[in-house]
């Protein structure tokens, strides 16, 4: 038949999908070997034939696993405005049967991403769809860019890495042998069983916050502001007139509007569109009112697509299309393939985009677009696997543990961050037999947990404290200030250990963020006496570690937060260092000269 292509000799394909309609906790995870028959569009007249044969095949109670690529638009509505396409539009595997989920460890390679838009262009480009949404032409736009790396390593462990780092959701890894799709999207495109339809579209982010408190102030935030609820809005609208096309009257509905979902790096917030779906309908009818789904094009959808296609040099790809599967009987299940890695030989592409409104401003934007790149860095440099542990440095002086309490619950914190097993009695038990292997004297003591949540502890002598420090400012920027490690403790350092001390005689190195925001020290907070007599230290939104002494002194009122710029330094009067091993030591600050 038309697109149908060789079988590749020795693709991989594997499916971790939620049940959309289930309680989060079930999921279909299944793993194919090589299929049976591939089913291949790569003009506009073939992907219909190729939905309509994925259908059929699954009717008869095969599996059928693939992607579309964004520019597929066209097959559906020659009014969709696209780049040719770099691939083909439609790849399917079928599979007579499925096979057990594969057992191992992941590795993530080191990859050095490079975006292909500036900040200068980016600004451009807003200004841009700002006229346009004035002059009336559309009332959204997603508007991405793409990353590109090179790569070297193995397309599966990269995946299962990748799978760590952004679980749950709907995430995918298929094998066509022209390229690989590393998918971990958390986005729900539409799941469609007998006649019922459900879509889930995604308009809203935030950042996580640092602490429990912050986190539910920036998920009801993100509840609450008037942008982000008409973005979502504004998309919820456009699908509901998408799903009407095949629809039974009157049977669209919106059940759940302004939902937020915890990430590991950004809150999201979705919305519920249902449908009864009419009789007769077919998948590629389904495809023909949805796609591309509304959520990464704008509204209108043809206008907004336009756009898009004047301000994107190069076509999306998979990025912002479909994967999915097609299970035996005809349950359908596909995601929008954001936070997804496209391979091809030793080049890697991930697109980064958001939504832009009338209200949207550059500098937000900007800031969106790096939180919801994180999931990349999260899955590299040993995020993922046994590779660090999670780190809690105490003092024990005559036999006591200083503030004890305090570092648990921090390390129990941590835990459930990362995922990992917490059971703070053999933690508990761990640090008795530390403290009776050293009764008197004084001790640093590391408390490390393992990525199987198993508890050691180690002590080393430790020297009474000098009086006063000597502190060098960073001469750069701190680049993973607010990453998950800086906000937690954990053995991996190297980004703190790139700003050890240079000069002699320093003691550590005072760091900064990217907007010239004081951050902390390598190993302990930081104290400013401001000039109106106030001791502040910077707030954990600037990215710091939450430290067991700034807490401290926090709640009883010897400190109190405050964002102090590096241009502020001059004014400042004193300045300490602090951290629950160490107490507070007064400090002197040494500015290199340029």
């Amino acid at each position: 038949m038309p697109g149908e292509g060789k079988t590749p000799p020795r693709p991989g394909t594997l499916i971790d999908f939620a049940q959309p309609r289930g309680d989060g906790a079930s999921r279909l995870r299944v793993a194919f070997g090589a299929p049976s028959r591939v089913l291949v569009a790569r003009t506009p007249a073939e992907v219909r034939p190729v939905l309509e044969a994925v259908e059929a095949m699954a009717r008869e109670g095969r599996w059928c696993v693939g992607y579309l690529r964004y520019e597929a638009a066209s097959a559906f509505d020659p009014a969709f405005a696209v780049h040719e396409a770099d691939g083909p539009l439609a790849w399917f595997g079928v599979h007579d049967e499925t096979q057990p989920w594969p057992e191992a460890s992941p590795a993530a390679p080191s990859i050095d991403w490079q975006g292909s838009l500036s900040r200068e262009s980016f600004d451009q480009r807003m200004q841009t769809i700002h006229r346009a949404i004035a002059d009336g032409e559309l009332y959204q736009i997603n508007y991405t860019a793409a990353l590109h790396a090179a790569f070297q390593g193995n397309a599966r462990d990269w995946f299962l890495a990748l799978r760590q780092a952004q679980p749950d959701g709907y995430t995918a890894f298929i094998d066509s042998g022209e390229e690989q799709v590393l998918s971990v999207s958390p986005e729900l495109f539409f799941d469609w069983q007998d006649e019922r339809i459900l879509a889930r579209p995604m308009k809203g982010t935030a950042p996580r916050g640092a602490t429990p408190a912050e986190d539910e102030a920036l998920a009801q935030r993100l509840r609450t502001v008037p942008k982000e609820r008409a973005e979502n809005v504004m998309i919820v609208d456009l699908i509901r007139n998408d799903l009407s096309r095949v629809a039974q009257p009157f049977s669209v509905r919106v059940p759940r509007l302004f939902h937020t979902e915890a990430l590991p790096t950004v809150w999201q917030m979705t919305s519920d569109v249902e449908a009864r779906v009419r009789e007769g309908m077919a998948l590629a009818d389904v495809f023909a009112a949805l796609f591309p789904c509304g959520s990464i094009t704008g509204a209108p959808k043809v206008s907004a697509m336009r756009l898009i296609r004047a301000l994107e040099p190069e076509a999306r790809g998979v990025y912002c299309g479909a994967v999915g599967v097609v299970r035996p009987g005809g349950h359908a299940t596909f995601n929008v393939p954001i936070r997804t890695v496209t391979l091809r030989g030793a080049e890697a592409r991930c697109g980064i985009g958001s939504g832009i409104t009338a209200d949207a401003r550059a500098d937000a934007e900007w800031e969106e677009w790096r939180h919801k790149r994180a999931f990349l860095s999260r899955a590299q440099g040993g995020l993922v696997g046994p590779s660090f542990d999670l780190l809690e440095t105490l003092a024990l002086v005559e036999g006591e543990l200083r503030d004890a309490p305090a570092h648990l619950a921090r390390m129990a914190t941590a835990a459930k961050h990362f995922g990992r097993a917490w059971n703070e009695e053999p933690v508990a038990a761990c640090l008795h037999r530390l403290r009776t292997r050293h009764p008197s004297g004084t001790w640093r003591v590391r408390l490390l947990l393992d990525a199987h949540g198993t508890p050691r502890a180690e002590a080393f002598a430790m020297e009474a404290a000098p009086a006063r420090v000597q502190l060098q400012l960073a001469d750069r920027a701190f680049d993973e200030s607010g990453s998950d490690f800086t906000r937690f403790k954990t053995t991996r350092r190297a980004h703190y250990e790139a700003f050890a001390p240079t000069a002699p005689g320093m003691f550590d190195t005072l760091l900064w963020n990217r907007d010239g925001e004081i951050t902390e020290c390598t190993r302990g907070n930081i104290a400013l006496l401001l000039g109106d007599g106030r001791w502040v230290t910077p707030p954990l939104r600037c990215g710091l570690l939450s430290g067991i002494g700034r807490a401290s002194r926090l709640h009883s009122g010897q400190l109190a937060e405050a964002v102090v710029r590096v241009d502020d330094l001059p004014g400042v009067r004193a300045l300490a260092f602090m951290n629950s091993l160490r107490g507070w030591l007064e400090a002197d600050l040494h500015v290199a000269q340029k």
